[in-house]
């Protein structure tokens, strides 16, 4: 849409920011200018480090203590942001500018319910106050598709699924019908009917309210789809702007064409060898490694004044089978049951009923040292590459600590088996003396795979492993895994609801909905001929975009020579966590 005879309800003027670092200043963002009018939508794209998340901060007012603007305007309605109190700036957030921030759990108190913290919200900003508050909060989670609304509001954060709590973001973000919403990666951990539905809400508050909304994310083919701009970052820099569709069909810069080429699509080549075909000199390798039998999971109702309400049953009835050397995938909505599902098989959360059989052993049998042997062989890669390590201590003590867990080498061995999973992985051996934050998204998930790897086990257990991360770093990760899978002989459960991802790394899928499987069978298949509505309607909500010609992405449309960039490989360093996530299963 033309927004040139619109006054611009935001206007970023050759915006600059620098952070102070213990080696001099780095310049993170040159050079910005952005016109968004009412009612507009503008992605902003571009890999980890590009900046971007950086660009939505100094919006906000909200950029790290170490970080200033040392030059240019950003202009809310006409008043400069830059120049305002912090008084102005709490005023403005919330009520005039939404925020959707992308991770949950560091942006959610986990000691008050949800309903809470959507009411408390409103009660700042004089919307609503006492039961009012809470029956919009209801409201509010409704609208954004969470099931049993006024249950899920009594609820923590960490009562929810990781889709759930992104939703719950959402509905904070929206609380107040702000004129402009910034929201960073809002849908990376949510499944593609969710997405829909909250890309919906969103394109139907800015046409009824005039919200713009600047939209940053990784997902190529909904910034194409969804947006009427599309902005391009790279090491700082804005490289190329223009409507979204153009920009995704037609690329001035060969850094966006790389982008693009490396977006997963449901015309993608795949990464696996079918079934039949997969590792054929490999003894047994279709035989099951692993296998759920009708494994039902249930929890006890929440406690009331007089005894409890019913349990919940997160799964029920699950029967899936994992071949050895093959990739099973798990998709469904969030909330569906997969994370549990995994948990299962893990034996981090016991089956309420039912068997879990590892080898011909039955899992939910074993006891100390034998369910010790059996954590050796099924490893785990979790969502966030930097919650899963301790940020206190070096990527190769890191991945030493399963080896030491496990009573397994000297300190002499333990270090050469250290060096051969950062060779299995692709990173060089000197990042071992690191710690996480030096490293970038996608380091930190090949250290968070070196890690599984260590041990030698059999099967990995990947649970949204490359949902939070950019598409190069994505694209590099799953041809990793399909690489050492084909090497070694592993077998992966692949929990996702990226279903593009799952057509290019799995052997089988398994679709969950509300707890049961509803459909599975060999992924070409099911993806070209699905016999459930459900998977239909999760196969018919996947973003669209126009992919260029993969076999020769510089055939795309060029209106300038091409440039020349690298990509980025470090990202802003995040918040240090707490111990890691990984040693509770090593």
């Amino acid at each position: 849409m033309s927004s040139a005879s619109i006054a611009p309800l935001l206007s970023i003027r050759d915006l600059h920011i620098e952070f102070d670092t213990p080696h001099g200043p780095v310049s993170a963002v040159r050079g910005i200018n952005l016109d968004l009018a009412p009612a507009q939508t503008v992605a902003v794209v571009g890999e980890s480090g590009s900046g971007k998340s950086t660009m939505a901060a100094a919006v906000n007012g909200l950029l790290a203590g170490n970080g200033r603007v040392t030059s240019g305007q950003i202009l809310f309605e006409g008043r400069d942001l830059v120049q305002a109190s912090e008084a102005e700036l709490r005023r403005i957030r919330g009520s005039g500018i939404g925020l959707v921030p992308q991770d949950p759990m560091s942006n959610l108190n986990p000691i008050q319910r949800v309903g809470t913290q959507i009411a408390e919200v409103l009660k700042v900003h004089g919307q609503a106050s006492g039961r009012a508050a809470h029956a919009r909060a209801v409201d509010l989670l409704d609208m954004v598709g969470i099931n049993d609304p006024a249950r899920r509001a009594r609820q923590y954060p960490h009562e929810l699924s990781g889709g759930m709590r992104q939703r719950v973001l959402i509905a904070i973000g929206l609380a107040c019908r702000p004129r402009l919403l910034i929201a960073d990666e809002p849908t990376s951990a949510l499944d593609v009917t969710v997405q829909k539905v909250i890309l919906d809400e969103l394109q139907s508050l800015t046409a009824e309210m005039g919200t713009a909304v600047i939209l940053i994310t990784h997902d190529l083919p909904l910034a194409s789809e969804r947006c009427d701009e599309a902005l391009v970052m790279f090491r700082g820099d804005m490289i190329e702007r223009g409507p979204a569709a153009r920009v995704m069909q037609a690329p001035q810069s060969e850094y966006t064409r790389r982008l693009i080429d490396a977006a997963p699509t449901l015309d993608a080549p795949r990464l696996v060898r079918s079934p039949t075909t997969a590792s054929p000199g490999t003894p047994g390798s279709q035989r099951v490694l692993a296998e759920l039998v009708q494994a039902r999971k249930e929890y006890p109702g929440a406690a009331r004044l007089f005894g409890r309400a019913a349990p919940f049953v997160a799964v029920e009835g699950m029967n899936l089978k994992i071949p050895r050397g093959q990739t099973v995938a798990v998709v469904g909505e969030s909330g569906s049951g997969k994370s549990t599902t995994a948990k299962m098989l893990l034996r981090t959360e016991q089956v309420t009923t039912g068997d879990i059989i590892f080898d011909g052993l039955a899992v939910t049998r074993l006891r100390r040292k034998r369910l010790h042997d059996f954590r050796r062989r099924v490893q785990p890669v979790f969502q966030n590459p930097y919650g899963s390590l301790d940020a206190r201590w070096t990527v190769g003590a890191s991945i030493e600590e399963p080896l030491c867990i496990h009573r397994i080498g000297t300190p002499a061995t333990r270090q050469r088996k250290v060096e051969e999973a950062l060779d299995a992985v692709a990173l060089p051996r000197d990042l071992a003396s690191r710690l996480p934050a030096e490293l970038s998204g996608g380091q930190r998930q090949r250290v968070a795979i070196a890690r599984a790897l260590v041990l030698d086990p059999d099967l990995v257990v990947l649970d949204e492993a490359v949902s939070a991360l950019d598409v190069i770093v994505q694209a590099q990760i799953l041809k990793l895994l399909a690489d050492l899978q084909e090497k070694l002989g592993l077998s992966y459960l692949f929990i996702s609801h990226d279903l593009a991802v799952v057509r290019q790394i799995a052997h089988h899928v398994y679709v969950m909905q509300h707890g049961r499987i509803v459909e599975h069978g060999e992924t070409e298949a099911l993806f070209a001929a699905p016999q459930q509505e459900y998977t239909r309607q999760l196969l018919a909500a996947i973003p669209g975009v126009t992919p260029l010609v993969r076999a020769g992405a510089q055939k795309a449309p060029s209106l300038r020579p091409p440039q020349t960039e690298t990509p980025a490989t470090t990202d802003v360093p995040a918040d240090p966590r707490h111990r890691s996530a990984t040693a509770r299963t090593a």
